[in-house]
C-alpha cells in the first residue's frame, strides 16, 4: 500500500496533480481546492484504491481527510469518486457531525447527495464519526452557505470560507462574520 508521498509536484491537471519521487511521475487523484500548485514541494497522505480498470492513487493534504475518505468507502455504494466528491463540497468535520447526528438535510443540500445515498451513509456510518463538532452545527452553516452566496461569494469561495472558520464558535452571526473575514 502506498499511504504517503513527498515529492515535488510537476503537473497540474482537472483531476488532480502528478508528484515526482526520486524521478518517478506518481499521479494522484485529489479533491478540488485542496491541491498543491506545480513546482511546490508536497507531503500528500494517500490511498490506493484497486478497480477493474487498474490502480488509482487518491491524494490529500492531511491524514485526516485520507481516513475520514476511506471511512465513507465503507458505505454501501460509496466508491472512490463519490467520496471524493462529497469531500470537495464540504468541510470534513461538518461532513462528520452531520453524518452523526444523521442530519439528512445537510447531506442532502450541502454534501450534494440524493436521499437514499443519505440514509445509508448516515446508518452506517454514525457510530463511526466522532460526535464533537461545532456548537452551530451544520444546519446553521447551511443558511450561511446561502448568506454567502446570496452576498455574491460563488458556492466554492463560500464553502471555502465557511471551512476556514473555528470548529468550536458558536453562533450564526459570530460563524459568519468569521467566514466573511476568511474569504
Amino acid at each position: 500500500m502506498i499511504r504517503q508521498l513527498s515529492g515535488t509536484v510537476v503537473a497540474e491537471s482537472p483531476a488532480g496533480v502528478v508528484v515526482e519521487v526520486i524521478g518517478v511521475g506518481f499521479a494522484v487523484t485529489m479533491p478540488a481546492g485542496a491541491r498543491p500548485k506545480a513546482g511546490a514541494e508536497a507531503r500528500l497522505a494517500t490511498h490506493l484504491a484497486f478497480s477493474q480498470s487498474g490502480l488509482e492513487l487518491y491524494g490529500f493534504l492531511e491524514a485526516a481527510d485520507r481516513d475520514f475518505f476511506e471511512l465513507l468507502l465503507r458505505a454501501p455504494g460509496v466508491g472512490p469518486k463519490t467520496a471524493l466528491g462529497i469531500l470537495a463540497k464540504a468541510p470534513r468535520e461538518m461532513l462528520a457531525g452531520a453524518i452523526a447526528r444523521k442530519d439528512l438535510d445537510y447531506l442532502t443540500r450541502i454534501a450534494g447527495l440524493g436521499k437514499k445515498s443519505a440514509e445509508k451513509l448516515a446508518v452506517m456510518l454514525a457510530e463511526k464519526m466522532p460526535a464533537a463538532v461545532g456548537a452551530a452545527g451544520p444546519g446553521a452553516d447551511g443558511e450561511i452557505l446561502d448568506t454567502l452566496i446570496a452576498l455574491g461569494y460563488s458556492e466554492r469561495e463560500a464553502r471555502k470560507a465557511l471551512a476556514k472558520v473555528p470548529a468550536g464558535l458558536a453562533g450564526k452571526e459570530a460563524r459568519l462574520r468569521a467566514a466573511l473575514a476568511a474569504g
